[in-house]
């Protein structure tokens, strides 16, 4: 059989003479009124072309009378269906209770005889012909037994014709189904035995505990394997993979490799960490407060020094997907050099293990589905897998999604899929080998559907029979597919009977010896807990990170050239021009101080990577940080320009998604400690939607898992009459979430102060002082005057978490309120009292740094001022939102200490975060600082 089997790139290529003649006038009817061609010329009119003249040699032609052409017609069309359609009449259930549909590639419904196709040659359908194939009936008979087998394909919606001939030659070309060695086959044997005598030895040892069975899909550790086998073979360096809780913990056991022991003790409440293999190939991480079995991960090195790594994940299913996507960008992006990261998508390869009733119903799929082809988020293709018992917990399918097969949403990125029964193992090892070689060839998403069913309920404890009796009354009696494999492998001869049993005796005993040994460990050991490291405790240590003058006035300066080929827009270009105005005698604004804090940060040595829907320009057009040219939209990066710099910069205008991105950069920030990953929200609010990343992963992963991060979060907020929905960031649910230093959340109001907190933020990566930063960013303070910076503020000193107001509390006796507040309100009182010389009773304190909040700070600052009889919180959100809650329990206590009375001024509770209209909110804003400035 030929290995280099095509289609012919048209059906034209059979017709000569007569036929071809009228051919060729239906096309030109068709071009004109196609409503009087019939439908099967206009469907391969449409499909292929216009007829034309063979060039060339034609090994045959179809000699058929002038009136019996549609019979050759009919049968092309019949070919392209069982390619295109053979999916749906494919051997791809295990459990046979899906109606398979055969009418669309039966000889009847084409009106087609055996004897018709007989007399057609089979170069009607193939270029290099395989070598069983005599003619048009034996074309036919070798398409179905290749498209409706074990293995069904669906590649019709790949736009690139490349791909799909590549696709269809491995197919057709019988190398997908190349058989197995006797060794490859004894060894599947061995992983499946192991695959499900890890699930009975749990089973029946700790009766009732939940541990979410593969039983049913065991073939996916065969299929993950392969794919490791294969990527080992390359010299990948590591795998990131990502998956729910369904068949994890044996996926943890089979292609992470952690020790049986350490899984048993797990369920035997030993502490595991006795049972960690000495040689350093598993590393696991838990936090203080850890977390269940079936969330955990661990990282496994191979003796070819690969790593595999399943990303820690809580029971929010799908969320995990773009987190080990960044993951997997981080591991294949250089960012040791000046300039752009280089990226090698060679390096590392992500494999995404989805749920049938997941992948259509979870958004986030598609958010991730959709960075395959971006700039900053691709990673050359990433191996997923829809691990589809059939069944999303008791909902069946018809009550889960609106499509035929789970996987139809891939279909809309151009993802190839390949369906296989699960309990056909050697044809799930031949699609890990197709998988692969495709995702290497074309550096794009692929597609694994491995169908198969679940042998017990949604958990152990759980009866399925009362939501699903008809599947439930066949699952029982159906062998597993370790039974089967042993069934076929003794009847081929490549083993016996009794050494199926006696594998399977063998490994059982190995699980038993091993839980022998939790148990005797378990008896004397101490149990091992994780206490909150030092640094957390003690929070983050003064950082000094003024950098001299002469430094900063030298980036500036070279922020601010371009090459002479390269024009700017002319507004942009004066607006950037005065930047070096700004440095010397005037204010530096917003952007350009975050932009000279970038500059400096890759000089010490430090990459960032910064991304947002906006994050180039600023949604505010504050931060330029690339320019285009407004001749020829060519782009332009200055800070790649800085000299001295011993690391990259990138800077992403990200999907418009922020569940998917967010996840993305902190799987980024975790896979590459020393970056400075940096993720700005279109307007605060938006970060909304990416909730269930801040709640399960950012806010809480350190506690519970061990894991560090340092990602930056900037949410613009401020209320400007903008109404509801752009006003307000939410950070009250951000300091809801604060506790035992987990992050930092600053709401700055000075420029030079955010240049110092992104300089400490990155003086910190890599160290287990280390943690997230949430930054409560401004949109119009980015350019007022009164919350610009001067260069000496940049050159000297670091971050304060609190500022207190100059002009004001010069006479601490005649001080009788003292307000404080965060961010734009400052400002806004700020501007109220100018010079302050009628406002001795009066001081202001911005807190700078809300968590953790800076009590100690604050204390003394009222312990200066003896005769205030009040101390004031003063925000311009609602009552019940922003920090005023939050710092009450910080403030009474103060109060309290002090003799002083707390006071709120700010806006009454509402449901709503602002006013919907501009003039209610200038009433508001007024009535607010009146309040609060009056004596």
């Amino acid at each position: 059989m030929s290995n280099n089997v095509t289609t012919v790139s048209s059906p034209w290529s059979a017709f000569s003479g007569p036929n071809l003649g009228y051919v060729m006038e239906q096309y030109d009817l068709f071009l004109q009124a196609p409503d009087e061609v019939e439908a099967e010329l206009v469907t391969l009119f449409q499909q292929f072309g216009a007829p034309a003249l063979a060039t060339g040699e034609v090994s045959e032609a179809v000699n058929v009378e002038p009136g019996n052409f549609k019979k050759v017609l009919a049968a092309v069309q019949l070919a392209d269906t069982i390619r295109n359609q053979g999916h749906l009449a494919a051997d791809i259930y295990p459990l046979k209770d899906r109606h398979l549909d055969t009418s669309r590639i039966e000889l009847s419904t084409y009106g087609l005889t055996e004897g018709d196709l007989v007399e057609m040659p089979a170069t009607l359908f193939f270029n290099d012909v395989p070598v069983s194939v005599n003619n048009g009936r034996d074309a036919i008979n070798y398409l179905k037994s290749l498209y409706t087998d074990k293995i069904a394909f669906e590649f019709a919606h790949v736009a690139q014709s490349e791909e799909r001939a590549w696709i269809q030659g491995k197919i057709e070309s019988g190398s997908l189904k190349a058989k197995l060695s006797i060794e490859e086959k004894k060894a599947i044997l061995d992983r499946l035995t192991r695959v499900e005598g890890f699930e009975k030895f749990i089973h029946k040892t700790f009766v009732g505990q939940k541990r979410f069975s593969i039983e049913g899909l065991d073939t996916l550790v065969v299929l993950m394997d392969e794919i490791a086998n294969q990527s080992s073979a390359i010299n990948m360096k590591n795998i990131q993979i990502g998956m729910a809780h369904r068949g994890r913990l044996n996926v943890l056991t089979h292609i992470v490799r952690k020790p049986y022991d350490m899984m048993f003790a797990d369920f035997a409440h030993v502490s595991n960490e006795h049972f960690l293999p000495k040689d350093g190939s598993l590393e696991i991480t838990k936090g203080w407060t850890n977390d269940v079995k079936y969330h955990m991960g661990a990282t496994y090195t191979s003796p070819s020094g690969m790593k595999i790594k399943l990303a820690y994940n809580p029971s929010h299913l799908e969320v995990v997907a773009p987190i080990v996507v960044g993951q997997t960008r981080a591991a294949q992006d250089d960012t040791t050099h000046a300039g752009a990261p280089t990226q090698d998508a060679s390096k590392s390869l992500a494999i995404l293990v989805h749920g049938d009733a997941a992948f259509p119903g979870q958004g986030i799929v598609t958010e991730t589905l959709n960075f395959a082809k971006t700039n900053g988020f691709s990673t050359g293709g990433s191996i997923h897998i829809i691990s589809n018992n059939m069944i999303g917990f008791t909902t069946e399918h018809f009550d889960s999604r609106s499509s035929v097969y789970s996987s139809d949403p891939a279909k809309g990125f151009e993802v190839p899929i390949v369906h296989v029964n699960a309990d056909a193992p050697e044809a799930v090892v031949q699609v890990a080998r197709f998988a692969f070689e495709y995702r290497q060839k074309f550096g794009k998403d692929i597609l694994v559907d491995l169908i198969g069913y679940r042998r017990y309920g949604h958990n152990e404890t759980d009866d399925p029979t009362v939501t699903n009796p008809q599947t439930y009354a066949i699952v029982p009696k159906h062998p597993t597919v370790r039974v089967l494999y042993g069934e076929q492998l003794a009847t081929e001869g490549v083993v016996t009977n009794e050494e199926v049993a006696t594998l399977d005796t063998s490994i059982y005993a190995e699980m038993q010896a091993s839980y022998d040994h939790v148990k005797e460990v378990g008896e004397t050991a101490e149990h091992i807990t994780t206490e909150m490291p030092d640094a957390v405790k003690d929070g983050f240590p003064v950082v000094e990170t003024g950098v001299d003058k002469d430094r900063l006035k030298k980036i500036n300066e070279e922020l601010l050239a371009w090459p002479e080929s390269f024009e700017p827009q002319n507004k942009l270009s004066k607006i950037l021009k005065k930047r070096e105005e700004a440095f010397e005698t005037g204010k530096i604004d917003w952007g350009h101080a975050e932009t000279l804090a970038y500059a400096t940060i890759i000089q010490d040595g430090r990459s960032v990577r910064f991304t947002g829907q906006d994050a180039q320009r600023g949604t505010f057009s504050q931060r330029h940080l690339v320019l285009h040219d407004k001749n020829n939209n060519s782009e332009f990066t200055p800070l790649h320009n800085v000299s001295g710099a011993k690391a990259s910069f990138a800077v992403y205008n990200s999907p418009l998604t922020e569940t998917g991105v967010v996840g993305f950069e902190y799987g980024y920030n975790m896979e590459n400690p020393n970056n400075l990953s940096v993720w700005e929200a279109q307007f605060g609010d938006f970060a909304n939607m990416a909730q269930v990343m801040f709640d399960n992963f950012i806010s809480s992963s350190r506690a519970k898992w061990g894991q560090k991060t340092g990602l930056v979060m900037l949410l613009p907020h401020g209320y400007e009459g903008q109404g509801p929905e752009h006003s307000s960031s939410r950070m009250e649910r951000y300091l809801q979430l604060s506790a035992e230093n987990n992050w930092t959340v600053a709401y700055c109001s000075n420029a030079a102060n955010y240049y110092h907190l992104l300089r400490r933020q990155a003086a910190m990566l890599g160290t287990e002082a280390i943690r997230p930063l949430v930054v409560v960013t401004p949109k119009y303070l980015l350019r007022h005057p009164l919350a610009g910076a001067t260069a000496e503020q940049l050159s000297k000193g670091s971050f304060q978490t609190v500022l207190e107001q100059e002009g004001l509390g010069g006479n601490p006796a005649k001080v009788e309120r003292i307000l404080f507040g965060s961010g734009k309100v400052t400002i806004d009182l700020a501007d109220q009292i100018g010079d302050g010389s009628e406002f001795d009773h009066l001081h202001i304190v911005r807190v700078e740094q809300l968590y953790p909040f800076p009590e100690e700070k604050i204390a003394d600052i009222v312990k200066r001022y003896p005769n205030a009889k009040e101390l004031v919180w003063v925000q311009e959100e609602p009552k019940n939102q922003g920090s005023y809650l939050f710092a009450t329990q910080y403030m009474i206590d103060i109060a309290n200490e002090n003799g002083k009375k707390l006071t709120y001024v700010g806006r009454p509770a509402m449901s709503s975060t602002a006013e919907g209209d501009a003039d209610s909110h200038k009433a508001a804003q007024a009535k607010l600082l009146a309040e609060a400035l009056t004596k």
